[in-house]
Order: C-alpha cells, then sequence, then structure tokens
C-alpha cells in the first residue's frame, strides 16, 4: 500500500523545515553570531507580513567533483520568490551565506534566472541581497555561464522594471557586475564589500595590512567610486531604505510613478526662499533649503548623497507626485560641474527618463571644472553625458535658475533648447557666457590698458556687465526663461505646470538607440 495523505503532508513538512534551514542551524546561528540575518529572515524583514512565497526550494546542484556529493543543499545557496512591500508586489532573491558563502552556482543562476523572467513577464521590480563569497569555483564554467545568464537578464531588465541590490555581505569578482548593472545599490556599513578581484584583494589585505573596508567599503563605493547610492548603518535600515525607495518607484516602465494623498498645501508660500540666495554671487548656500521649501515636506530622499556633493539628486513629491530632482549644491565647489557630477546627473536623469519621472532641475552652477586632471580624466565626454541625457529625455522637464547659469553648464542643465518645457528663474538668476570680471578681462582688455586709473575702470565695466547680464530680465525678453517668479511662489507655480504637462507626449525620431558618449 502506498502512503496516506496523513505521511505524504507529514514528509513535505520535514521536506520543508530542512530547505528552510539553509545549510543547517549550526551555520545560521554562526551568521547570527556575526550580527547577520539568514537569507530567508532578511526577505521577512524587507516585506510586509506573511506576503513572501518561496518558489524553487527544493533545487539542487548536480556536481560531484571536488567532494560536492557531500554539499548538496535543497535549495542551493540562494532563496528566491515574491512578495509585497507597501501592498505592491515585487519579485526578490537572497543569497544564503549558510550554503557554501552564498557561492554563485549554476543553481543559483538557474533559481535567479527565472524569478528575474517572472519579473519582466509580470512587470514588477527585482530586488537581490547579496552576500556571497564569490563564483562557485567547484563548477568551473558552469558558475560561469550561470553569469552570464545573470547579467544577461540585467541587461534586458534595465529601463523595463526596477532593479534594486541590497548589499548585506561581501561581493566579489564577477558577482559585482550584477549591482553594478541594477539601479540602485544599498551598502550596509561593517557588512558589505565589493572588489572586482576577490583573491587579489586578500593578498593585498594580508601584505599590505590594510582593512577591507578601506578598499572596498561602504563608504568607499559611496563616495568615492560612486559604485554605491546609498550607505545604511546595518541590515534593518538597509531594508528600511530599500522600502522607502520603493514607494517612490512604478512597478515598471509602462507605469508612472505612484502618487499618493498629499499632506503639503499645494498653496503653501515659503516666505524663507525669498533670502535664502545670498545677493553676493560669491557666498555659498545649502540647496537643500530651496528643494525643502519647494517640494512636499520631508518628501526628498537623496540619492547618491555622499558622491560628488557638488550635485544633488534624489526623488521627492510634489502635491503627492513623485518626480526627480537634480540640483546644483553651491555649498560644495561652488556647484561646479566635474566628471563625478556629470556621471552623478547623467545617469540620475536616465534613470527618470526610463520610469516616467518629471525632472525639475535648480539651476547654479559657474561652469564646468577646469584644470589638466579634469581635461585629461575626459571632462568634455562626462559633460556631454549631462545635455545627452536630458535632450533624451521625453519626460516633462522645468527648470529654476536661482542664480549663475554660466556657459555651456548654463545649456546643459536642462535650458530652454534642449526641450525643456518650462523654465523659469529667480530675481537672483545670472545667465551669461561666463562672470562678469571674466568677461571684462576679455571684452574690455585694450581699453582698460588705455585707461589711467586700470582698476578704476575694470570695476565700472563689471558693474554694467553685471547690470546687464546679472538679472534675468533680458533672458526673459528673449525667450529663454518663460517666467520671472518670486522665489516664495515657486512651489504652486511647479504643481501648476506639471498639471499642465501630466499627458504630455512626445515622438522622437525612428532609431534603434542613440550612441550616449561613454
Amino acid at each position: 500500500m502506498g502512503d496516506t495523505h496523513q505521511e505524504l503532508l507529514h514528509e513535505l513538512k520535514q521536506k520543508r523545515t530542512q530547505a528552510r534551514l539553509g545549510g543547517g542551524q549550526k551555520r545560521i546561528d554562526a551568521q547570527h553570531a556575526k550580527g547577520k540575518l539568514s537569507a530567508r529572515e532578511r526577505i521577512h524583514q524587507l516585506v510586509d507580513e506573511g506576503t513572501f512565497r518561496e518558489i524553487d526550494s527544493y533545487w539542487t546542484h548536480r556536481h560531484s567533483d571536488f567532494g560536492m556529493d557531500e554539499k548538496r543543499f535543497e535549495g542551493d545557496s540562494v532563496v528566491v520568490g515574491f512578495g509585497k512591500i507597501g501592498g505592491r508586489m515585487v519579485c526578490i532573491y537572497s543569497q544564503d551565506f549558510t550554503v557554501m558563502g552564498g557561492s554563485f552556482s549554476e543553481v543559483q543562476g538557474q533559481k535567479v534566472a527565472k524569478i528575474m523572467d517572472l519579473a519582466m513577464d509580470s512587470g514588477v521590480p527585482v530586488i537581490g541581497i547579496m552576500d556571497s563569497v564569490g563564483a562557485r569555483i567547484q563548477e568551473g564554467v558552469y558558475s560561469l555561464a550561470a553569469y552570464s545568464e545573470l547579467f544577461w537578464r540585467n541587461t534586458q531588465a534595465s529601463g523595463v522594471v526596477p532593479q534594486i541590490s541590497v548589499m548585506v555581505g561581501p561581493c566579489a569578482g564577477g558577482s559585482v557586475y550584477s549591482p553594478g548593472l541594477t539601479d540602485f545599490v544599498i551598502m550596509t556599513e561593517g557588512l558589505s564589500h565589493m572588489f572586482i578581484t576577490g583573491p587579489a584583494v586578500i593578498e593585498t589585505v594580508t601584505r599590505e595590512k590594510v582593512d577591507m573596508d578601506s578598499l572596498g567599503g561602504t563608504m568607499v563605493h559611496n563616495s568615492i567610486s560612486g559604485v554605491a547610492h546609498f550607505a545604511a548603518q546595518d541590515e534593518a535600515d538597509a531594508f528600511a531604505t530599500t522600502r522607502k525607495l520603493v514607494s517612490y518607484l512604478p512597478l515598471n516602465n509602462k507605469e508612472k510613478p505612484p502618487v499618493i494623498s498629499p499632506e503639503d498645501d499645494p498653496w503653501r508660500l515659503e516666505e524663507s526662499l525669498n533670502a535664502v540666495v545670498p545677493t553676493d554671487s560669491s557666498e555659498g548656500y545649502d540647496v537643500h533649503a530651496v528643494i525643502n521649501g519647494v517640494f512636499d515636506l520631508g518628501s526628498f530622499m537623496e540619492v547618491h548623497e555622499h558622491f560628488a556633493p557638488n550635485a544633488v539628486v534624489g526623488f521627492a513629491r510634489l502635491h503627492g507626485q513623485s518626480v526627480g530632482v537634480i540640483a546644483n549644491q553651491p555649498m560644495y565647489k561652488a556647484g561646479v560641474l566635474d566628471i563625478d557630477a556629470a556621471d552623478k546627473i547623467a545617469r540620475f536623469v536616465r534613470f527618470c527618463d526610463a520610469f516616467n519621472f518629471p525632472l525639475i532641475t535648480f539651476v547654479d552652477t559657474p561652469g564646468f571644472m577646469p584644470g589638466v586632471n579634469q581635461e585629461h580624466g575626459g571632462i568634455i565626454r562626462h559633460g556631454a553625458k549631462i545635455v545627452y541625457a536630458y535632450s533624451e529625455a521625453t519626460v516633462p522637464k522645468l527648470a529654476v535658475i536661482t542664480r549663475k547659469a554660466y556657459g555651456g553648464a548654463y545649456i546643459v542643465m536642462s535650458s530652454k533648447y534642449i526641450r525643456t518645457d518650462l523654465v523659469y528663474a529667480w530675481p537672483t538668476a545670472e545667465v551669461a557666457v561666463m562672470g562678469a570680471e571674466g568677461a571684462v578681462n576679455i571684452l574690455y582688455a585694450k581699453q582698460i590698458k588705455e585707461m589711467e586709473n586700470p582698476e578704476q575702470a575694470t570695476a565700472q565695466f563689471v558693474g554694467e556687465f553685471r547690470e546687464k547680464f546679472s538679472k534675468p530680465y533680458n533672458v526673459a525678453a528673449s525667450g529663454h526663461v518663460d517666467e520671472i517668479l518670486v522665489p516664495a511662489e515657486t512651489r504652486p507655480r511647479l504643481i501648476a505646470a506639471l498639471e499642465l504637462l501630466r499627458d504630455k507626449n512626445v515622438c522622437g525620431p525612428d532609431k534603434k538607440h542613440g550612441n550616449m558618449p561613454m
């Protein structure tokens, strides 16, 4: 006689219990001792309670070399499935460090590929929770082929569904290219590291007696390399950041970003904005004061906060609508555009355009960073990315010139004739080819040299130049600016403009894709 129904169910429950232990309770305890959660605990902390549904929990590898027959665990080294965040569906995979260090295997690749295919077909975001030593060496080319399948899917999903990588452990070797291909990388201090070559890093750490954080830790990739977009204090903070980020994002590129019921008055006039920009153009100010005064109170979520701080990018809400915000930061390097700032702005603009975020840009920049290092580093190539990204974007585009908009930097920062829908200026706006002092030294060099008092003459010419070009009225008279605003009224004016542009529809030329300067 066959097994009874009760016996079959009992066997299934045993199998489930065994599969959910991953590499075993002893290894889970070891994770906890390091202050780390298990793969499934991480998922349950991330998603809405009771919503996660696991798939492929019994899949095992087929390899026998190097003692692999004795290292066969149901589910292998990754947990995959789907659940909800804020009531909205997402697909998730979480690397299981208790199974052979979370090493990327043929089975892990197949499981992740399947959940990514489901995400693409269903039109929902993909979230990867990373904690792995890298490729499973014992499987040779099979693990490398699995990486290829993953990278191909990361590329296909790009611009179709949002992809988020949450780093809560090591990520070495070929593994790093997957988070590098995703839209956002969240790293966790003290836990996560990213290196392109695992063995070489270990050798360097041993030989030079340096800690891994200084080579590829959270703040290295948040502030220097720009690989990571958010720095979390611990795992709980990483998952809270992920949940908050998801709340701004559409499920896919066919949707508009979510709109929430607004709690802030759309007609609110922020009087502090009237005096936030100093009348002395050499004096800095914090552009966060502008952002916080214009958008729904407490809604700004900064992206790439620690990288290229001379530019500020992030998501905010304007009367409940999610928007992308780009701003120059006069408090750092006077808001100049350099190589890192160019990459930061261009990448963010392209993400927003791919996923239907209206773009709102605040302009206060004296130009591109001069110098041999910037020229040799390719500032021309990198700066061209900004104008390409803005020109390519078809979403609603609004710009507010708060102060300096000089030269090429004025052009690339969402200027009128790269098809920004509406450009506003504050009374402090200065739109010119360059600053007054530099322009006078070029335009009046001969006259000044012939004057009895060159210093007095220079001061006079500078004053005349500023009167003509350091106020926005001539620019508005020529149509380069659509309206000059009292700063306090910026919020209701932007809300009205977005309402106008809500159904904006642009058809570009028929082409496969452009050749963005890389």
